[in-house]
């Protein structure tokens, strides 16, 4: 007798799923957006996470399917390098989100084995990006003191940035200067005093006509 759907099919697409979506919600929701509040990475890494795993389930055979995974991280790898828009630490997640969702869809072991691999990850990221390495954020500054940026005046240009933005500077880059105006780009990297200060913006030393837009 035909069947029209496969019931043992079905549960196991189901179950994967599930797991896929709940390890991918958590990374997402309460490791990532947690501390930087991006909106729109926030919905570019759920649906890239839930289409990498349709996608590589559906499928075809497993060899089929590993290459297109394999494939899948090339173009990130290469997207890296030639895309301005996306910061490294918001790559590397989208990596994560990736991994996670092609281990998810590929995976013969049982769940419970599934369930520990993503434990592990989860964890492993958990305890990089937070507790044994406090996270750092960035910020652009237009300078009014040319004269501070000499290495001899470090010290009192950082003091005097911490005066002014009250944030807890840890490093400072120089970037364009305008000598007419005697003003400096300057990105400085600080540590947040709670997670809702925390907010990345482009790692950039000059602000764009996009950016300048934006605000």
């Amino acid at each position: 007798m035909f069947e029209l759907i496969d019931t043992t099919e079905l549960l196991t697409l189901l179950a994967h799923f599930g797991l896929n979506f709940a390890f991918i919600w958590f990374l997402i929701h309460c490791l990532y957006y947690r501390r930087s509040r991006r909106q729109d990475f926030y919905f570019s890494f759920m649906l890239m996470g839930l289409s990498t795993f349709f996608m590589v389930y559906m499928l075809g055979d497993v060899k089929f399917k590993t290459g297109f995974a394999l494939g899948l991280f090339a173009i990130f790898s290469i997207m890296r390098f030639r895309t301005e828009g996306m910061p490294v630490r918001e790559m590397t997640y989208l990596f994560a989100v990736v991994a996670l969702s092609v281990i998810n869809a590929l995976a013969q072991s049982s769940l419970v084995q599934l369930v520990l691999v993503n434990l592990l990850v989860i964890a492993a990221i958990w305890l990089f990006d937070g507790l044994l390495i406090k996270p750092t954020y960035t910020k652009l500054i237009q300078y009014d003191r040319v004269e501070l940026i000499e290495p001899a005046m470090r010290d009192e240009l950082m003091k005097d940035l911490t005066n002014r933005t009250g944030l807890n500077i840890v490093s400072i880059s120089v970037g364009a200067i305008d000598y007419l105006k005697d003003t400096v780009m300057l990105k400085v990297r600080y540590v947040p005093s709670d997670d809702a200060e925390a907010g990345d913006i482009e790692t950039k030393l000059k602000l764009s006509r996009a950016d300048r837009e934006e605000f």
